[in-house]
């Protein structure tokens, strides 16, 4: 199934109380970031700097309600989470909340590495996208047959790079890869064929085989695979050296474990991408399969908002990627495909009402995504404010659905503390 909010499932467990004695860990002013374990190596990066929340606009109490709110939802909305909240290419808040796992009590903290999940769409996905469509390698309104003729079946030639990154192409949500194939290529046969279960541009279904289609765009017309030429364009070049598909077997310890998966591998997944169709596809997948932290997602957003701004040089890395703010502007604006929808190309826009895990209260240009283990990442350029959450909500089970309230409670809680503009202090 289609792994967005919508198809988290039932209801969680019964709540559990804090235990005595664990409490939140916030890092601000210091950010060193060495290994959290002693004997195991974690993964080495520097962090974006710190500010007081006060000289960027914040109340510093008013922010400090996002951290308490975190530690009263351990072992009820998840194990662990970590928050950064970032504004003017500076941290205002890093912090830390839990414990890794059901059954590892040991204190998470703003380094541990999580499975991002669907985050992967935009983090790695559209990324790749917005450098190939500035670069004229990619055409947003060329069919997809154009770069994957094995993308075949009715209708299907009436399907475009935009419908793909919006979501409205008519296909399904997801397939069952996982059990229905044996091989990376058996599987991408299976998403290419698969049938339209709506014509293209009419309806609007969150589909992870979009998401699959994409990455075989990117890889043909790159020449590599995903993950090789994300690292050399992407996070290569902004110091994301805790973020990859497939970590290596040194970062266990610091991982946050998901799912004591029941339906596949039958074992507790920590270090391998939750999500079952990327896991066929060998963990390097367009719709899930990075992992990274709060350290890296803020240099990322740090850098797309400062070249969304037209300020691409202000941004965290060395040789940096080259994207114009035009791009940025048009791949997180709205795209009114099907009518009404709220998405953008790649990326999700606040919901006009009702429910959405950006609150009521970040801007109406915001950009953001979701990703069904319990990560996320709102980006509102009109207050120059990121706010990343990363949590393990599916450890134990993916059963547990709080997690939903908790974004927007955090997204709200963030512009509830704004007050100021905070520029030239």
């Amino acid at each position: 199934m289609g792994r967005d909010d919508a198809g988290l499932g039932r209801a969680g467990d019964a709540v559990r109380r804090l235990p005595a004695g664990r409490t939140l860990r916030c890092t601000l002013a210091t950010l060193a970031l060495a290994a959290c374990h002693a004997g195991t190596p974690a993964p080495a990066h520097r962090a974006i700097p710190a500010a007081l929340p006060e000289s960027l606009g914040f109340d510093a109490a008013r922010l400090d309600r996002v951290k308490e709110y975190l530690a009263s939802q351990v072992d009820s909305a998840y194990p662990g989470a970590v928050v950064a909240v970032g504004r003017h290419g500076r941290l205002a808040l890093l912090a830390a909340a839990g414990h890794y796992s059901d059954g590892d009590d040991r204190p998470v903290e703003p380094e541990t590495v999580y499975d991002l999940a669907s985050l992967t769409k935009v983090i790695g996905l559209t990324t790749a996208c917005m450098l190939l469509v500035q670069e004229g390698k990619l055409d947003l309104d060329a069919p997809a047959q154009r770069y994957v003729p094995e993308f075949r079946g009715p209708d299907k030639d009436k399907i475009t790079i935009r419908l793909l990154l919006t979501h409205s192409a008519g296909l399904a949500a997801d397939l069952p890869l996982f059990d229905s194939t044996r091989s990376r290529a058996a599987a991408l046969t299976m998403v290419d064929t698969s049938p339209l279960l709506s014509a293209p541009g009419t309806s609007f279904v969150y589909s992870d085989l979009s998401a699959i289609v994409l990455m075989q765009v990117v890889e043909r017309i790159t020449g590599q695979p995903l993950d090789a030429y994300l690292e050399a364009r992407v996070f290569g070049p902004l110091g994301m050296t805790a973020t990859r598909f497939n970590p290596p077997p040194a970062w266990l310890d610091h991982i946050a474990p998901t799912e004591l998966d029941t339906m596949f591998r039958h074992r507790l997944l920590r270090g391998e991408v939750h999500d079952e169709s990327a896991a066929r596809l060998g963990g390097v997948s367009g719709n899930a399969g990075l992992f990274s932290d709060a350290l890296d997602l803020a240099r990322f957003a740090t850098w797309l908002m400062a070249v969304r701004a037209g300020a691409p040089g202000h941004g965290p890395g060395v040789g940096l990627p080259e994207l114009r703010s035009e791009t940025v502007r048009l791949f997180t604006a709205r795209q009114n495909i099907p009518p009404g929808s709220s998405r953008a190309l790649g990326w999700d826009t606040p919901s006009d009402s009702g429910y959405s895990s950006a609150g009521s209260r970040l801007s109406r240009r915001s950009f953001g995504h979701t990703g069904y283990t319990g990560t996320s990442i709102w980006m509102d350029p009109d207050n120059d404010v990121f706010i990343i959450l990363l949590t393990n909500r599916v450890n134990p089970t993916r059963a547990n659905t709080r997690i939903l309230q908790v974004r927007a409670t955090v997204a709200d809680l963030v512009a509830e503390a704004l007050v100021g503009d905070g520029r030239g202090r």
